[in-house]
């Protein structure tokens, strides 16, 4: 999964290819895939590693400057939809674009709640049923039921190691 995500982004661009950290210390540790279906876990993980490059620590990438990393994170997220979308799989693009604007508007807001809305979409990717848990964060700064879905559906032990790895990724 992290060569192909590597090898994709380094042939779409030399800016792309001259942001990557050197392999030792690239940290090539899933954080929310583990919680999604096969099939998405490629462009899940690139989309995270998106957000990554735009609110907190990527894991793969150190670009150099401000307009770099925007546009690389922006790269990504689409990088990371174009393979959701190979898998045909439309609900889980549409969910995606849902996660990645949830995302942008708490960040824009200062509201936190990101890593219960990532933890959830993973473990119910495509499924549908996350409208009304994405409204109480969006209008009320409520991610419980978020997390609640999400630890119903992956359980405890794989939304909480997901959540710290976040936390450690994303102040």
């Amino acid at each position: 999964m992290w060569d192909e995500l590597v090898e994709a982004a380094s042939a779409e661009s030399p800016l792309w290819a001259d942001a990557l950290l050197p392999f030792e210390r690239q940290r090539r540790e899933p954080v929310f895939s583990r919680l999604a279906p096969e099939r998405h876990r490629l462009g899940l993980e690139t989309i995270y590693e998106g957000y990554l490059v735009h609110y907190g620590t990527p894991r793969l990438f150190a670009p150099d400057g401000g307009d770099i990393a925007l546009l690389l994170g922006d790269y990504l997220y689409a990088q990371g939809l174009v393979w959701v979308a190979a898998t045909g799989d439309v609900a889980a693009v549409a969910d995606l674009a849902e996660l990645i604007s949830l995302c942008a508007q708490g960040r824009a807001s200062g509201r936190g709640g990101d890593g219960a809305a990532w933890a959830a979409t993973a473990a119910c990717l495509g499924a549908g049923g996350l409208d009304t848990a994405r409204d109480a964060l969006r209008l009320n700064d409520d991610a419980r039921e978020l997390e609640a879905v999400a630890r119903a559906t992956a359980g405890d032990a794989a939304v909480d190691a997901a959540l710290a790895a976040h936390g450690c990724l994303v102040g």
